[in-house]
């Protein structure tokens, strides 16, 4: 276990360079004690760390230096940097590990091909969550072009129509990628205005020869989740009540959009919430069959019953 604390410290100070004994500590999940008798040890064995002394000083490692790791190119570091991989490994208690094993992924590349992956890979955002919990798409066209000029960092065309108007042809600035609940998006800036958009929707692409307007540090996750969150609150919303069983009361909840109460009823219970509309009650309480029963609004209760009589007709 020290051997590997003990590289994975080496490559935290060759990726970040200046960090201070408590931001080691911090990462590598031990006590500062213990990374300052590291850095003796790493000091005895020959490896160039030294300290910087004063209120913004710490330890680094001595420029040049750099470790064997080789082999991994720039798209696997990408496609691994990308990777949902960090909520499996935290939900199996694995986090420190994916955690030093991105750090040698990191480290193995050269600086420059280092550079372009870790700013590709900022481009990027996979989450479980989307706009609403919609089926996952089969396929998406324009993905691959879409891609290309969000890690090439340039202005591009799209022709994208919405659910309620025709196709037109728009000029954005990519921001990043994000696949949430099957589906990905595209942040992007349209005349400096902040916009979403559904790449599924996206029929045809043209890249320009201009350079993206994208604002420094921007900061993928933080932006979905301010979009997301805006999105919900624009939604008309549709009120249901549901009777749920008490074992899928959080599945329900996680679901919908807002719960206003919840009220015991034996093994089951009553939950009234807010969804984004009638077509999203529906797909929530049928995933949850029979599980959970529509009790209003009776729309919701006849679009449950048509298609079970649907699915009943198709397998008798």
């Amino acid at each position: 276990m020290r051997a590997d604390r003990l590289l994975s410290l080496v490559l935290l100070l060759r990726h970040r360079g200046l960090m201070t004994a408590r931001a080691l500590a911090k990462e590598l999940e031990v006590s500062t004690r213990t990374v300052l008798r590291d850095v003796e040890a790493l000091s005895a064995a020959g490896i160039p760390v030294y300290a910087e002394r004063g209120r913004t000083g710490g330890f680094a490692l001595l420029p040049g230096f750099s470790t064997d790791l080789t082999g991994l190119t720039p798209d696997e570091a990408v496609a691994l940097l990308t990777s949902p991989a960090r909520s499996t490994s935290d939900a199996l208690g694995l986090g420190g590990a994916f955690s030093s094993a991105i750090r040698k992924v990191v480290a193995a590349m050269p600086e420059t091909a280092r550079d372009a992956a870790t700013d590709a890979a900022g481009r990027v955002l996979v989450r479980r969550g989307g706009w609403l919990r919609d089926a996952a798409e089969p396929g998406v066209g324009e993905l691959a072009a879409i891609q290309r000029a969000v890690f090439a960092g340039i202005r591009v065309r799209i022709l994208y129509g919405s659910a309620t108007a025709e196709p037109r042809w728009r000029t954005v600035d990519p921001l990043g990628l994000v696949e949430a609940a099957g589906h990905w998006y595209l942040l992007a800036l349209d005349g400096g205005a902040d916009r979403t958009y559904r790449v599924s929707r996206i029929e045809a692409t043209e890249q320009l020869a201009e350079p993206a307007q994208r604002p420094s540090g921007v900061d993928l996750e933080a932006l979905w989740q301010r979009r997301r969150a805006e999105f919900r609150r624009r939604m008309p919303g549709t009120p249901a009540r549901i009777r749920v069983r008490g074992q899928r009361r959080e599945e329900l909840v996680r679901t919908a959009g807002t719960v206003t109460s919840v009220e015991p009823d034996g093994d089951w219970e009553v939950v009234v919430a807010a969804f984004g509309d009638l077509r999203h009650a529906e797909r929530v309480v049928w995933s949850l069959a029979p599980d959970a029963v529509a009790l209003h609004p009776p729309e919701l209760v006849t679009a449950l019953r048509a298609r079970a009589e649907q699915v009943a007709t198709a397998h008798s």
